[in-house]
């Protein structure tokens, strides 16, 4: 079965080009006789709040967006919201560290940035892979100083292809792509992490979402195969523009649907507007 998620961050209330990727993921549910599943992605936990989930919620519902799973409804695959499946990360994290596809590492940005200086690149440039061979003795001596690791992902030397439903096929060359951390210090999961576990175990087929979302898909595709998941089919839409062409931001009006909620827009026309956009005819007629 056809299965598709939307999984919003309540660090804000839901902007334009976010409920665009909703309701394609809804319409496209809808069309396959699939399910669609509301998650929520709440680990970012110094900006997450209630007011906004509950906000977020309010906002699908209005523009005629319902689901078959999340947060308010349960479901099979729940919980759903991540906070709520933290002990699932960190299981599956010592698994990955257990099986020799993970390790400890205790660099701090700042060392990282000033190793990369030195060897005459950005300092931004990186992480050079320095922890994926530590001796029993350096691990020892951070230990010792009470550094607390993160757990690194080691990217395999191979290139990654994406077969983009939208795009078409796209190659990442893996020596761009250095080892990531998949669990941070404080024992929350990344977005990478979190979010393709949430994909494999609630078994979603389909990932629809931003082009911005496209480089971080070969991160996505290695541990979908490091944990011997199934891979689901991407589709990278189009970005939701100003009229000057950029990312669309409070300069250029109201971009949340709460504004044009309050502003006395009618649901349907709503809804008809955001599913037209980046559509068109050849004589721009809907």
């Amino acid at each position: 079965m056809v299965r598709l998620r939307f999984a919003p961050s309540p660090t804000g209330y839901l902007h334009i080009g976010n409920v665009r990727t909703a309701l394609f993921n809804y319409l496209f549910a809808k069309k396959n006789n699939g399910k669609f599943i509301l998650r929520i992605e709440d680990t970012d936990i110094e900006r997450s709040q209630k007011e906004y989930e509950t906000a977020l919620i309010e906002d699908l519902l209005w523009m005629g967006l319902d689901w078959d799973e999340g947060p308010d409804k349960g479901g099979e695959f729940g919980p759903y919201r991540q906070m709520d499946r933290l002990t699932t990360y960190q299981n599956l994290a010592k698994k990955l560290l257990d099986d020799g596809k993970a390790y400890n590492c205790y660099c701090s940005r700042e060392e990282i940035e000033a190793r990369n200086i030195s060897a005459g690149k950005n300092a931004y440039a990186g992480y050079d892979n320095k922890c994926r061979a530590l001796t029993a003795a350096e691990i020892k001596t951070y230990q010792t100083e009470g550094r607390k690791p993160v757990l690194r992902f080691i990217v395999p030397e191979k290139n990654v292809t994406v077969n983009d439903i939208i795009r078409g096929q796209v190659v990442f060359e893996s020596q761009h792509l250095p080892d990531f951390v998949i669990m941070k210090s404080d024992g929350l999961p990344t977005f990478h992490f979190a979010v393709v576990v949430d994909d494999f175990l609630m078994k979603i087929t389909h990932v629809v979402r931003g082009e911005d979302h496209l480089s971080n898909t070969p991160k996505h595709i290695l541990l979908f195969e490091a944990l011997n998941a199934p891979i689901p089919q991407f589709a990278h839409m189009s970005m939701t523009l100003g009229p000057d062409r950029t990312r669309l931001s409070k300069r250029h009006g109201a971009t949340s649907v709460r504004a044009y909620r309050e502003a006395g827009y009618l649901s349907e026309a709503f809804f008809n507007y955001i599913s037209l956009l980046g559509w068109g005819t050849t004589d721009s007629q809907d």
